[in-house]
């Protein structure tokens, strides 16, 4: 049998593989080569291959044990691998998940680099910041206009309310002239945007609350986790250590992943949240559901692109005041 390189299983770049896997109940290992995961059911135990060359991201969730061998394998192919609590959530340690990230000293060293050049000047952050919020809105509005399901279910991108959440955000955002006021202006466009989801869904006496146990709070959490793991892996592939944030706070330790995150969740992860709750699905249905879309709209791409667009800008050349 002939083995592959470990070059060969980095033949995929990180922007362009199709899977992230959530796992939970069943045990990763080696076998002949190729990395699998096996459940144990009530008369036999089952195997099943994890193409971890097109694989971005793994989440260890309940239940759950990995071999040496595998992580090993795992590491090989430049798979991004995470401990979590059930269905994705709770992140461990009540901060984050605890990354398992392979030890390559071979990743770029220029988007580091460039993300130095701005990141220690206030102004300078804050542009990224609002660059990136930009990125956000013109991100559900690309999403949301070519997505017939989200149509379908009532999310047009034409509808009144969904303009003025989106414009009164986006005309405020030059305005702005704190991190804090950014984060205010973009957590009340959220809010009118669950509003909009809950009325199309109709989705009664909605909150959004982490600890609630409501399918569309429960679903959003899992959602959301499912955007960090997409961030993180942007964020490590780059070799940009998630704690340099442009909005979230520099005292938090992997909040860069939650800025990144920042860019598609309110356009994926959000919308189907509301449907897939007043579908009644079940966690894996909507969690499935969020992988397709993911995919189909490229939103890895669309991270790895908005990224590596501020960390080689030339800040100096154009003195950080537009982006």
């Amino acid at each position: 049998m002939d083995y592959l390189h470990g070059s060969d299983l980095k033949a995929i770049l990180h922007s362009k593989r199709a899977n992230i896997f959530y796992l939970e109940h069943c045990r990763v290992m080696q076998k002949d080569g190729r990395v699998l995961y096996l459940t144990e059911a009530k008369k036999e135990n089952q195997y099943f291959n994890i193409p971890i060359a097109n694989t971005t991201v793994i989440l260890l969730g309940t239940g759950t044990s990995v071999t040496q061998a595998a992580m090993r394998m795992l590491a090989s192919a430049g798979v991004l691998v995470g401990f979590c609590g059930g269905g994705g959530t709770p992140l461990f340690m009540g901060a984050e998940i605890e990354w398992l990230t392979p030890q390559s000293e071979y990743r770029p060293t220029e988007y580091m680099q460039g993300w130095m050049r701005f990141w220690f000047d206030d102004d300078q952050r804050l542009v990224a910041a609002k660059s990136f919020q930009q990125a956000r809105v013109d991100f559900i509005r690309r999403t949301w206009a070519k997505d017939r399901d989200l149509k379908t279910e009532g999310f047009n991108i034409e509808a009144l309310d969904i303009i003025q959440a989106l414009h009164f955000f986006e005309r405020r955002i030059p305005e702005l002239i704190k991190v804090g006021d950014l984060l205010l202006a973009e957590a009340q466009m959220t809010k009118q945007l669950y509003k909009v989801a809950a009325i199309n869904t109709n989705y009664q006496n909605f909150s959004r609350n982490h600890g609630e146990s409501d399918l569309a709070n429960n679903f959003l959490n899992h959602g959301n986790y499912l955007a960090y793991g997409l961030a993180a892996c942007t964020l490590w592939v780059l070799g940009i250590p998630h704690g340099f944030a442009v909005m979230h706070g520099k005292t938090r330790r992997g909040a860069l992943v939650f800025d990144v995150a920042d860019l598609i969740k309110d356009a994926i992860v959000l919308p189907w949240a509301f449907i897939c709750a007043k579908e009644n699905a079940t966690e894996q249905e909507f969690r499935q559901q969020v992988l397709q879309k993911f995919t189909e709209h490229k939103c890895l791409d669309f991270m790895f692109d908005q990224v590596k667009g501020i960390a080689l800008r030339n800040w100096q050349a154009e003195g950080g005041e537009t982006l």
